[in-house]
């Protein structure tokens, strides 16, 4: 059997991290129409089809995901908490910052103060804010123009550093004129 596509496995845990999605557009006016459509083209090719259930053994393997059977008899394919970790890990990989085509004219300031006994968060979270394009004012102060914090709030979720992760909407800073210039604004 050949090697895992990332690409493949990634994208049948999102989809499944996502079911609320799937539902809803199973759930819309031809939207069960235009999905069986889109996956019978995708499985139709033999080549294809055995790709995707390769992807599932292994996924099952790797206990990211299991089957479960209903009564009437149909069997689901759910995702177990390390296929949820898993899923959330390739949606953080591809996380980035919201950016508005029209600035509100107001800062948004990311403090934290991590205990020593979570260093490692605390350092992946400072490199996550630098890859993500952040404006370091301080060792522990970031800075970005744009709404961000559902964001913000994942990366905490994702370290276990939530409670030490401060969010703050601020109008004016000293340093307006140094970030205007590293923003483009």
């Amino acid at each position: 059997m050949p090697a895992m596509n990332g690409g493949r496995t990634s994208a049948v845990l999102l989809s499944l991290l996502a079911g609320a999605a799937i539902y809803l557009a199973l759930s819309s006016p031809g939207g069960t129409r235009k999905l069986l459509k889109a996956v019978s083209r995708e499985l139709k090719q033999r080549r294809n089809r055995q790709r995707f259930f390769w992807t599932l053994a292994y996924l099952r393997r790797k206990r990211y995901i299991d089957y479960r059977e209903t009564a009437d008899g149909t069997i689901t394919i759910v995702l177990t908490e390390d296929g949820r970790r898993r899923a959330l890990r390739y949606k953080f990989d591809e996380l980035v910052l919201p950016q508005e085509k029209q600035w509100d004219g107001k800062w948004r300031i990311i403090a934290f103060d991590v205990p020593e006994k979570k260093r490692q968060g605390r350092d992946a979270l400072r490199e996550k804010m630098r890859e993500l394009g952040c404006v370091q004012l301080q060792k522990s102060l970031w800075a970005w123009p744009y709404e961000c914090r559902d964001a913000i709030d994942f990366i905490a979720e994702t370290f276990h550093i939530a409670p030490h992760v401060h969010y703050v909407v601020a109008e004016s800073i000293t340093s307006e004129k140094f970030l205007k210039y590293k923003f483009n604004l």
